[in-house]
């Protein structure tokens, strides 16, 4: 291992281990009603009590993955039992589809239509099954996984967005099907889930991504697209999401790294090639947060800023394309990511990342967590980056 990778290693271990993991268990988890509060001002302090249906499962997730993959822990395993027990009692309607918020004592507050929240306890129980032999957790998590795939994939069930004029269709379930199945292949072994096993599942999202968003003609990767994967040229159609496509990439590239298949690594490549190109600020540095395909003004009023999970992803993929390719443009793009982010998300003095700043890096606001921000994209990619650094580089 070169010197580079041993120093990102500690670095990336060291703000997991003793700076991010600890914030969360020592402010977040909730001693009087289990689960996990993640609305956190910048030293810790509670904003809100009201609980992200989405956080009970990542944080469960990101606990028992610490517990199965670098020490068995009891206060990891603990608090990943405590997101768990709070979802399966609180976090579900009658009709089994989850809220997407609650209480801090567990009465729904706001149910959604799409199913991410039903994503994230699927990972959640897969992990937590490994990590304790629950077989309740092993079942659940096939369970789970099902209603999502049958909400994202089968028409007519999820109630539409909009009318019917315009059909069009979104990135995000494929991508987010892809991490999910890999996840409870991982933990669970090559399960079927709906009459596919997790590897078909994984293969089926791919295909789509590849089929209807990424475009060689234009050199991007589309966030939304018509029924047949047409482009639409509206404020919607247009608008591209870096983090998002870049958060694909390396979905895509550690598929392919598992099954030691170059062609599914180019295709991961190559959405990060013109993503990054698209995405990178290269007056301030940074990450925009939206994009426009032609070029023209975005609709949304934030489309300048740096939001720190684009970022965590970025820094995966960008690790991840050096060790499997050794492109000296990869290794300059991580340390580009890599070195912003730790500048200006980074809090020396309370810990953990600011989620929201301009986009000259100076802080929009100091929150360190909310129903959208908590131990998970950041934790995940220092995770994630420990252990890539610690294997082989590319050869």
């Amino acid at each position: 291992m070169s010197e580079k990778l041993i120093q990102l290693a500690g670095v990336y271990r060291v703000a997991l281990l003793d700076d991010v993991i600890p914030f969360w268990l020592r402010h977040g988890l909730d001693q009087e009603h289990g689960g996990i509060i993640t609305s956190l001002d910048r030293d810790g302090a509670i904003l809100d009590t009201d609980k992200s249906v989405w956080f009970q499962g990542r944080a469960a997730w990101m606990f028992a993955t610490l517990h199965n993959t670098i020490e068995r822990r009891p206060e990891w395993l603990a608090a990943a039992r405590s997101c768990l027990e709070f979802s399966r009692k609180h976090c579900f309607a009658p009709e089994g589809k989850m809220y997407f918020t609650v209480t801090r004592d567990g009465q729904p507050l706001r149910m959604r239509r799409y199913v991410f929240s039903e994503s994230f306890a699927a990972i959640a129980n897969a992990a937590y099954a490994k990590a304790s032999g629950d077989a309740r957790a092993a079942e659940d998590a096939v369970n789970i996984f099902a209603t999502y795939l049958r909400y994202s994939f089968t028409p007519g069930v999820m109630f539409p967005k909009f009318e019917t004029t315009r059909p069009l269709q979104a990135i995000g379930p494929h991508m987010i099907g892809i991490v999910t199945a890999q996840e409870l292949r991982a933990n669970l072994g090559d399960v079927t889930v709906a009459d596919r096993t997790c590897t078909e599942w994984i293969d089926y999202c791919i295909a789509a991504i590849e089929r209807d968003f990424v475009k060689p003609e234009l050199e991007a990767v589309m966030e939304t697209v018509g029924a047949s994967g047409e482009i639409l040229d509206h404020f919607d159609g247009r608008t591209l999401n870096p983090g998002h496509a870049l958060e694909a990439a390396w979905f895509i590239m550690h598929e392919g790294k598992l099954r030691d298949d170059r062609r599914l690594i180019r295709l991961g490549l190559t959405m990060l090639d013109w993503m990054w190109q698209r995405g990178w600020d290269e007056e301030y540095g940074g990450l925009f947060y939206f994009r426009d395909l032609r070029e023209l003004p975005v609709q949304e009023y934030w489309h300048d800023m740096k939001f720190w999970w684009p970022h965590n992803e970025a820094i995966i993929a960008t690790l991840l394309a050096w060790q499997l390719t050794g492109d000296d443009k990869y290794e300059r793009w991580h340390q580009q990511v890599h070195d912003w982010s730790f500048k200006y998300f980074a809090d020396p003095e309370f810990g953990e990342w600011y989620g929201y700043l301009h986009r000259n890096g100076s802080i929009s606001v100091r929150l360190k967590g909310n129903l959208w921000k908590g131990p998970f994209h950041l934790p995940r990619m220092l995770w994630y980056c420990g252990r890539l650094c610690s294997e082989n580089p590319a050869k």
